[in-house]
């Protein structure tokens, strides 16, 4: 991350300071009655590797509370959320009531992530095309829910 400063003669000072690594974090895109989450934690056996899973959450007080629930159990420190329309209010107030860090992005931000797949002709979500392989996206699945999405 650069960032620009002014000193007091009014010159510019362009200093580096490292981008910020959040251990655990989730993602949630909100549509209107329903949300993908995606959870992306360190792997048990401390070798530096991350487990992520993918999953569906409906956009009930009840189910978004169960939600809170699930990610302050994992030790889950941010929630980042992308939304159209005012369907992300519950979710960011739930949610930050139940003490976690929430985070509202633009969509067109999103895009723009280092190490988001981008869609190919071939895969057309972005997402890989073999049927056993995981989605890749925190974007609803075009598989059926039975596929093995986000392990």
């Amino acid at each position: 991350m650069v960032a620009d400063k002014t000193d007091a003669a009014g010159a510019d000072e362009v200093t580096e300071e490292p981008g910020e690594a959040v251990e655990r974090v989730a993602a949630i895109d909100i549509a209107k009655a329903s949300g993908m989450v995606r959870v992306r934690v360190p792997h048990d056996d401390g070798s530096g590797r991350r487990v992520q899973r993918v999953f569906h959450a409906a956009a009930t007080s009840g189910a978004i509370l169960d939600l809170a629930d699930h990610l302050v159990c994992q030790g889950v420190a941010r929630v980042v959320m992308e939304a159209t329309s005012t369907y992300w209010k519950p979710w960011f107030f739930l949610l930050e009531a139940r003490g976690l860090d929430c985070w509202l992005v633009n969509a067109r931000d999103v895009k723009n992530v280092p190490g988001r797949r981008k869609p190919t002709s071939s895969t057309r979500y972005g997402w890989p095309s073999s049927p056993n392989a995981a989605c890749s996206g925190a974007r609803s699945c075009p598989r059926s829910p039975s596929a093995n999405c986000g392990t």
